[in-house]
């Protein structure tokens, strides 16, 4: 039997101590983390855009949101967008896409958008931001428990479209005949209570139906037939596409242009109230991340909007000769000098 001396004991003590510490070392550097973690699957959201990736105006704001939720895209979450390009009868071909590829989530931007994925699968989790009424659209049992495998946020909340047409007839006591560009296949109350707002002011209310791009031209000449005064788009994401040209037109012809989104008054017209679209589509991917930790999407409310903001335009005021009441300029968020 070997025999050592304490001395020899006491070094053969200190090599042990170092080498489980060289082990436990080794099992928390870099490499063994990423063995750790092999297998651990990166989470796939797909997403469906009526426009693309870089025009549409919110989709930036979703994935702010889910950054502030610790998401890094390629790291801890993958998002795979499809993008119609503002053409409507290419998004039933890629919600099937989407729903072919199998993904964990998918995410909607539009009320135009929605229904065809809700169509195309009734078991995979969706998260929508939309405009239009998720209930009336058949998107959801109800907004308090949609019941289903979608949820997430709506810009819509009730009387937003008559305080509208409230503060652009205070803008101009003298109007008297408005026409309303509306998409009937985006189900909102907007266009309803526009008619009743219209009815209690003294206010004439036609109708410009409008289902694609191709329609806005007849609907532009209606607007003049008629003799409108001023136009207001119902907000989606067929007149986002086309806003541009929509605050061209009303330009050319001395219309009085409103809206419901704020990014419309910023860029020409007469005034927006509305929801701040940014913020409440940064909230939907905190919709996405519950889901993602598990949460069922029959659980998970629908949100609204609880705050609006008033913008006005002074400059395209001044160019319609209009003035801005003190009223106005105090209750607004934004004016636009």
């Amino acid at each position: 039997m070997v025999s050592f001396s304490s001395e020899a004991r006491e070094a053969l003590a200190v090599k042990r101590r170092e080498f489980i510490t060289l082990l436990a070392g080794a099992a928390t550097s870099p490499l063994a983390a990423h063995a750790q973690h092999v297998g651990r699957r990166v989470p796939r959201v797909g997403v469906l855009l009526y426009g693309t990736a870089e025009t549409d105006p919110n989709y930036g704001a979703f994935r702010h949101g889910l950054r502030e939720l610790g998401y890094v895209e390629n790291q801890n979450i993958a998002l795979e967008p499809r993008s119609a390009e503002g053409m409507p009868e290419r998004l039933p071909v890629l919600a099937r896409e989407l729903i072919a590829a199998k993904p964990d989530l998918i995410y909607v931007l539009g009320g135009d958008v929605a229904p065809f994925v809700r169509a195309a699968t009734s078991t995979i989790p969706i998260v929508m931001a939309v405009s239009n009424d998720p209930v009336q659209s058949n998107l959801v049992a109800s907004l308090a428990r949609p019941g289903g495998n979608i949820t997430g946020v709506t810009f819509v909340a009730s009387d937003l479209a008559a305080k509208r047409l409230q503060f652009l007839h205070e803008l101009a006591p003298q109007l008297r005949r408005i026409a309303v560009l509306w998409n009937p296949d985006h189900v909102d109350p907007e266009y309803r209570e526009t008619q009743t707002a219209g009815k209690t002011l003294g206010i004439q209310v036609h109708s410009l139906e409008a289902r694609s791009r191709a329609d806005f031209e007849s609907a532009y000449q209606t607007a003049l037939s008629v003799g409108a005064e001023a136009l207001i788009p119902v907000s989606s994401r067929l007149m986002t596409v086309d806003r541009a040209g929509i605050i061209a037109f009303a330009a050319r012809h001395r219309l009085l242009l409103a809206s419901g989104w704020g990014p419309w008054a910023r860029e020409g017209a007469l005034l927006s109230y509305g929801p701040d679209l940014n913020e409440i589509t940064r909230r939907s991917a905190a919709h996405v991340d519950k889901i993602l930790r598990g949460a069922s999407p029959a659980d998970i409310p629908v949100e609204q909007p609880t705050r609006f903001q008033l913008v006005l335009n002074a400059k395209s005021a001044k160019a319609l000769n209009l003035t801005i009441p003190e009223r106005l300029r105090a209750l607004a968020d934004e004016v636009i000098e």
